[in-house]
């Protein structure tokens, strides 16, 4: 059964840094493409940032330039670094694994990150 659980999300003022993490377990990680997501309140789920399994990387235009994703396959975790944090990056952040080959997609359970002066 796969697993993922974040970790990482906190309380941070306007223009700090985070480091978010998602650990997974039951499969083969190196294989997929990873991603992070977010949802505020009383809006839609987003991609933030996504990194297929050789490293390419993509990025919600909001965070271009603020946020790195990142994954360590010999750990099997992907991180989301946040730089430059703004109040409108107030979410719950979610990693996903993306579905594969006979390979259904997987959530974690969310993280919460605030930021607040």
């Amino acid at each position: 059964q796969v697993q993922l659980v974040e970790s990482g999300g906190g309380l941070v003022q306007p223009g700090g840094s985070l480091r978010l993490s998602c650990a997974a377990s039951g499969v083969i990680f190196s294989s997929y493409k990873m991603g992070w997501y977010r949802q505020a309140p009383g809006k839609e789920r987003e991609l933030v940032a996504a990194i297929t399994s050789g490293g390419s990387t993509n990025y919600a235009d909001s965070v271009k330039g603020r946020f790195t994703i990142s994954r360590d396959n010999a750990k099997k975790t992907v991180y989301l670094h946040l730089n430059s944090l703004k109040l409108e990056d107030t979410a719950v952040y979610y990693c996903k694994k993306f579905a594969g080959v006979a390979s259904l997609e997987v959530w974690g359970q969310g993280t919460l990150v605030t930021v607040s002066s």
